[in-house]
């Protein structure tokens, strides 16, 4: 596989060119170490189109389909929450999603496999806090499995990885984390103007491109991110990580198609003031206008459950 991907309108019309090199010696190890279990599918819906998976990605996960996109991108999120509603602790050292699943393996090959579809996976900055030097590839949550979802994304016509999509209202971001400086993954920071300009004092990475919105203050619009992300030719299937006020803001403006929620068998608790997260914050919906879905998959992976679900959406952003 040639690992090197090109997109010609990237970068305000500057080639861009990202080369990956082989994952660390960790993938290896945890290859020989970790049996992955299969997931039993328990309900499923012959929605959409298959994707030809490899043979090992069919025994672990089963079929997957995935929809068209009708209008615009196909925007499809990913979280594991308790039994209890808890998405993030927001404790120092266990405020990621390792914690609320009990660091299941299975999880993680799910995590990986969508992101191995994705063209593009966002999160908010307080994402990035939390899990610094993360990188949002497949191989980055599961690199047990780093030679099979290489060779899907081979077989979809996709560059090695995904588009990294930060974002951020005031850009107040360490420009020096691994995400932006690897070379592994190319980036983009949506952010305000004021954010944008924060930034641009600081030296900027060449595999980072800077978008600002405009006339904006406080949350970015999720119509605003997707014509930022439009805009990059980056593709159409779009990846939510987080956080929960960021997804909030996509279901506030009924941009969310599908939803994968990973149901992990824990009572987490909340006390007054923990700041322990759910997994939509900063938006009300119920009663008035609750956002209604569609079981459409649940598999079953010892103790979890992963459901699938889809949602009414809007049209494409203006721009795209």
């Amino acid at each position: 596989m040639d690992p090197t991907c090109r997109r010609g309108s990237d970068f305000g019309g500057r080639s861009a060119e990202f080369t990956m090199s082989a994952p660390p010696a960790l993938g290896d190890i945890m290859r020989d170490q970790v049996a992955l279990p299969p997931l039993e599918t328990l309900f499923e819906t012959k929605h959409g189109r298959a994707l030809k998976l490899t043979p090992n990605l069919t025994r672990l996960y089963g079929n997957l389909r995935m929809p068209q996109a009708r209008f615009r991108q196909h925007v499809f999120s990913n979280f594991v929450t308790t039994l209890d509603g808890v998405v993030s602790l927001q404790a120092k050292g266990h405020a990621g999603g390792a914690d609320i699943s009990g660091f299941s393996v299975q999880d993680r090959m799910v995590m990986g496999l969508l992101r191995a579809i994705a063209d593009v996976v966002i999160v908010g900055s307080g994402t990035l806090d939390a899990d610094p030097r993360h990188l949002w590839t497949p191989d980055g949550i599961c690199p047990e499995l780093t030679d099979d979802y290489r060779r899907l994304r081979k077989a979809l016509r996709k560059c090695v990885t995904p588009l990294n999509v930060i974002v951020s209202g005031s850009g107040q971001i360490d420009l020096r984390l691994p995400v932006f400086t690897s070379d592994r993954v190319q980036a983009l920071v949506v952010t305000t103007t004021a954010g944008a300009n924060h930034m641009r004092k600081r030296k900027v990475p060449h595999s980072l491109e800077i978008r600002a919105i405009h006339r904006c203050r406080g949350m970015i619009p999720a119509s605003s991110v997707l014509d930022a992300v439009g805009q990059m030719n980056a593709g159409n299937r779009i990846l939510i990580e987080g956080g929960p006020r960021l997804l909030g803001e996509f279901y506030a403006r009924r941009l969310v198609d599908e939803q994968f929620l990973t149901l992990a068998p824990q009572i987490a608790g909340r006390d007054d003031g923990d700041g322990r997260l759910s997994l939509v914050m900063g938006q009300t919906f119920a009663p008035r206008s609750a956002r209604w879905g569609t079981l459409t998959d649940v598999r079953r992976g010892s103790n979890h459950l992963f459901l699938r679900y889809a949602f009414p959406s809007m049209p494409a952003p203006k721009n795209y």
